[in-house]
């Protein structure tokens, strides 16, 4: 295990938040400077994302330089800016004749509802958690991008639970460090997969208890998607292994596992499910895809476990932890 248990053990790759509790919102960078192959993995029915098409394997961009995760549903997006200004001011991007166009990918998540909605992230936001960005610890549960989010939410956000940020990593055999960064602000319950014990599900009517999910969707009667509360879990899976673009996309599509075996549903029509891919190549040694694809699946999980354990009330909406302790 790699010594810090956070994406940040993948040499390169650096994270900063920028946190705003009193609206309920943030936003969360993953700098990759000198460009790392990317590529990303879209499941949810309700996406919000930037940049993605180009993230196709055949498209002619390979590396990006960050990856923005920010509340603020599409309004959100603006943060990318100050991403932007930050590494151009740097000389970081793709080379073109007027200088450089820093690449920068990005996933929204939805969390109007908490808080003050008409404060969202933007370009200084995105400026800020640059700056404030480091290669070391990483701050979990309800900072940046996880700051307003939820879980839970088969019986409307008034029974929900917090959700928040997390991240772990694994290393391979053969030295490779593969991490996770996720924010968890999904409709479905969160599920340990080691211990099959639900995290944080539906409140009950009873302190400290959950309603199933499952059985939740089984008795209510079915209602529009666009009355529904704000969901979407967003998140990065970076290595430092040489990877084509092409192996970025699997590692992603493998990733992804992880999320659904965390949340419980998952990619539903309600949610925006993405993860991105980010391959550094500072390591050059051997690679075996499938092994290195089960351990992202694995850090997802964790840092899905994490966000949810990490995360505090607010807003209204208890944490997990609180819930249980009353």
């Amino acid at each position: 295990m790699p010594e810090v248990d956070a994406i940040t053990a993948v040499a390169g790759i650096r994270v900063g938040h920028w946190t705003h509790r009193q609206a309920a919102t943030g936003c969360t960078v993953v700098l990759c400077p000198e460009g790392a192959v990317a590529s990303a993995d879209v499941r949810g029915g309700a996406p919000g994302t930037r940049e993605t098409d180009l993230l196709r394997p055949g498209n002619l961009i390979e590396r990006v330089h960050a990856v923005l995760l920010t509340g603020g549903s599409a309004y959100g997006l603006d943060a990318a800016a100050g991403v932007m200004r930050w590494l151009e001011e740097r000389g970081c991007g793709f080379p073109v004749s007027t200088g450089v166009v820093p690449i920068v990918v990005g996933a929204v998540l939805m969390d109007l509802s908490l808080g003050q909605a008409n404060v969202r992230p933007d370009a200084d936001t995105g400026y800020a958690a640059c700056q404030a960005a480091s290669g070391g610890p990483v701050e979990g549960g309800c900072v940046g991008a996880g700051t307003g989010a939820t879980v839970a939410k088969a019986l409307g956000l008034g029974r929900a639970l917090k959700g928040g940020i997390g991240t772990a990593c694994e290393g391979t055999p053969s030295g490779l460090t593969v991490g996770a960064l996720v924010a968890v602000n999904g409709f479905g319950e969160v599920v340990d997969p080691d211990s099959g014990h639900v995290v944080a599900g539906p409140r009950g009517e009873a302190p400290g208890t959950f309603v199933d999910t499952l059985e939740a969707l089984r008795t209510c009667s079915a209602r529009s998607p666009f009355g529904q509360a704000p969901n979407s879990t967003i998140g990065v899976v970076a290595t430092d292994a040489a990877l084509t673009k092409e192996e970025a996309y699997r590692l992603a599509v493998m990733a992804q596992a992880g999320l659904a075996r965390t949340i419980r549903p998952a990619h539903t029509p309600v949610d925006g499910d993405t993860i991105f891919a980010l391959a550094t190549g500072r390591l050059q040694a051997e690679t075996d895809l499938l092994h290195l694809g089960a351990l992202a699946a694995h850090t997802v999980e964790r840092a899905i476990v994490q966000a949810v354990t990490l995360a505090t009330g607010l807003a209204g909406v208890p944490s997990a932890r609180e819930w249980m302790a009353t």
